[in-house]
């Protein structure tokens, strides 16, 4: 549910940045078991489709699980696209120019030999 209140705040922030857009078209649809999907697209580029189910992920747990996907027209005329999963796993967006987080770095020998020792010697407290 958070995930959609993003995705409609932006699709409202964008809107309000140019007041001269019209919508070309706008599609929802929502079932009496919690299933829903939304379409819309403007006329200056911006489009964004997403669909949400509601899905069994323990005994007695649910979660809401939503995919879908957004774009828009930058200045510059390139088209910017995001897709993304939000499930009880959290928010999973894929974008080519969103940032990577940097390869690991491999632990250093005198750290590893540290860890070594330290599994080998394990810890008994001494009683006074």
């Amino acid at each position: 549910m958070k995930t959609f209140i993003v995705a409609v705040c932006i699709f409202a922030c964008a809107l309000a940045a140019d007041q001269t857009s019209q919508i070309l078209r706008s599609d929802y649809a929502q079932s009496p078991n919690g299933e829903y999907q939304y379409v819309f697209e403007t006329d200056n580029g911006i489009s964004g489709q997403a669909s949400g189910k509601v899905k069994n992920v323990g005994k007695d747990d649910v979660a809401l699980e939503v995919t879908g996907s957004n774009a828009f027209k930058s200045p510059e005329g390139n088209v910017y696209s995001l897709s993304y999963i939000a499930n009880e796993n959290g928010y999973q967006p894929q974008a080519d120019y969103l940032p990577t987080p940097p390869a690991p770095v491999p632990i250093p020998d005198y750290i590893a030999r540290a860890i070594e020792w330290a599994a080998s010697h394990p810890y008994t407290e001494k009683k006074a």
